[in-house]
């Protein structure tokens, strides 16, 4: 169900699903424009559809603007605290020790998007500003902080994972644009009383939504993928 009083988008108005996903990538500086909240709404009904086992739909969504958002990116710039010194208590996103092919692929993005904003590699202070930008998310005017139940299991971040990318490729096939960003995973101290999270609540996530700022370095940069082959076994 659309969201009330919305005028469904017609079919020829909306990307393909593989023209969505084949065009949807991080984006790190959006445009000012505001995206309308039952826009908004509509993307997350359809995201909502994600299979889940035993339909639990173990996802929470907050979506921020305005004063909120800005109080949240506050609370942690004003933390003085680091993403990298941070304790994951709740849960750690990447590994203790990168290992290949694992470390290449790390460190082949990390070098390509400060490469493109002009940063070098011993340029601490910009490395760390441009990383602070997740906590604005990137200036869009749409932020998400998602959670998940602490007591559930495994599955159900898998079950997870398919939710946000439904938000992702629909966001997408609107012409919006978005970035998950788990820089927020480890600053739920911060985020937690600016909204009332239940102590059950683990922060998954954060996610920037908006229009992009295409006149922005950053946007020009472009990830790869490994070749099917190289991941995919195939049996006869």
């Amino acid at each position: 169900m659309l969201a009330p009083d919305r005028k469904p988008i017609q079919m020829e108005e909306l990307m393909s699903v593989e023209e969505a996903i084949l065009s949807r990538r991080s984006v790190r500086a959006f445009l000012p424009d505001q995206v309308e909240p039952l826009v908004i709404r509509d993307i997350l009904e359809i995201a909502s559809r994600a299979p889940s086992g035993a339909n639990m739909q173990p996802w929470k969504a907050y979506v921020l603007t305005n004063g909120t958002k800005q109080a949240v990116s506050n609370a942690i710039l004003d933390s003085g605290q680091r993403a990298e010194k941070m304790e994951w208590d709740d849960y750690k996103y990447y590994p203790d020790q990168f290992f290949e092919p694992y470390l290449t692929r790390r460190r082949t993005v990390g070098f390509g998007l400060y490469a493109a904003l002009g940063i070098g590699r011993r340029e601490v202070a910009r490395l760390q500003a441009q990383h602070d930008r997740n906590f604005l998310f990137f200036d869009a005017p749409v932020g998400m902080i998602f959670t998940i139940d602490r007591r559930l299991n495994k599955g159900s971040w898998v079950d997870f994972g398919m939710f946000l990318q439904n938000i992702m490729i629909a966001a997408r096939a609107r012409g919006l644009h978005t970035c998950t960003q788990a820089a927020f995973a480890p600053f739920h101290r911060q985020i937690r009383p600016i909204l009332n999270l239940s102590d059950e609540e683990v922060v998954v996530c954060g996610m920037a939504l908006g229009y992009e700022d295409t006149a922005k370095p950053e946007n020009n940069f472009a990830t790869d993928r490994a070749p099917v082959e190289e991941w995919t076994t195939f049996l006869d």
